[in-house]
């Protein structure tokens, strides 16, 4: 063979090495391409199917979302919030419409934004009720509870500047593919976006946004109470109140009355925060200098009646209808 035969044999292998390893790579482009897109549209399913969702937990977020609450009052707050005032109850007793947007297991940074969710697109209540706890001058820190809750609305504004406070990273849930969902969705709330592309809804036990808890004493309080017998302070921390009087504000400027209530607290828990008139204090202040009113439960009859309770920071369904009662009969005798 002469070297210029040669030449032509290996310049003719070296041309096809060149195509098959363009064409090799032609074909892992269009393997990430079609992989990337089925990922989007899977993720733009998922979230389509949660945000049709009518019944339960993400049947209330989407009414907020979605503009069609518009209630004369508006109970917000923690899972305390959620779980205390029924406006049914509320409603008949003021001859008002109400709708309860408590958020379980959320500090005050989760409760402010999904109340600045909603105000942005419902029409704004008469009386907004912010409900306290002891815990209500803390942000979050260690995770948000159950962030595949929040990964339909990540374009919210509100909710999502709050979620990058708490974790930088949160971005990726919002703008990469199923991430969220498979990383962050320990509860597999994707299943149920699934189950609601074709129509299928979650039981209802969200009333109006309230949620009754028809449960016994669970016995964590006695368990709480042995492990530390001289009770302990709570923390307080500075973002938590301001963000609390931006909130007051907020509210003032747009003629929305803010009632703060502390609903009612287990007595004997009561005891265990040692620095609870200091946040009481707090409280008093805010309220003061804001223009807010104040309403504390702590007590109340309902207080230190055991069988009203679940444990000792939430009341059960039976300790939560006779609150409701009580708090809507006095807002029947307030000027609202």
């Amino acid at each position: 063979m002469t070297t210029e035969t040669q030449d032509r044999v290996f310049t003719g292998f070296a041309d096809i090495w060149r195509r098959a390893r363009a064409l090799g790579i032609l074909r892992l482009i269009v393997f990430f391409a079609v992989l990337a897109v089925s990922a989007a549209l899977l993720h733009a399913t998922v979230d389509f199917g949660l945000r049709r969702q009518r019944t339960s937990s993400f049947g209330v977020m989407n009414r907020i979302v979605d503009g069609t609450i518009n209630a004369d009052i508006v109970i917000a707050g923690s899972s305390r919030a959620l779980t205390h005032y029924d406006p049914r109850i509320i409603g008949a007793k003021t001859d008002l419409s109400a709708f309860n947007i408590g958020l379980n297991g959320a500090q005050t940074d989760m409760q402010i934004a999904r109340i600045k969710t909603f105000l942005r697109h419902n029409r704004s209540p008469r009386l907004l009720i912010f409900n306290l706890d002891s815990f209500s001058f803390q942000t979050t820190h260690d995770g948000v509870y159950d962030p595949g809750q929040y990964i339909p609305y990540l374009s919210e504004p509100d909710i999502y500047t709050a979620l990058r406070r708490i974790n930088p990273d949160v971005w990726r849930s919002r703008y990469a593919p199923l991430y969220g969902y498979a990383v962050e969705d320990a509860r597999l709330v994707w299943l149920l976006g699934l189950a609601g592309v074709i129509g299928q809804q979650p039981t209802e036990d969200h009333f109006l946004g309230f949620k009754p808890r028809n449960l016994p004493w669970t016995g964590d309080f006695d368990r709480f109470k042995a492990s530390h017998p001289n009770g302990l302070p709570i923390n307080v921390e500075q973002a938590a109140i301001v963000l609390i009087e931006e909130l007051l504000r907020s509210c003032a400027e747009s003629g929305i009355k803010v009632l703060l209530v502390y609903s009612p607290e287990y007595l004997p828990m009561q005891a265990m925060t040692t620095n609870r008139r200091e946040i009481f204090d707090l409280f008093e202040r805010i309220a003061r200098d804001n223009g807010a009113e104040l309403w504390d439960f702590s007590a109340s009859p309902i207080s230190g009646r055991k069988e009203y309770f679940y444990n000792s920071q939430h009341l059960n369904a039976e300790g939560a209808a006779e609150f409701s009662r009580i708090v809507g009969e006095r807002l029947a005798r307030s000027a609202l």
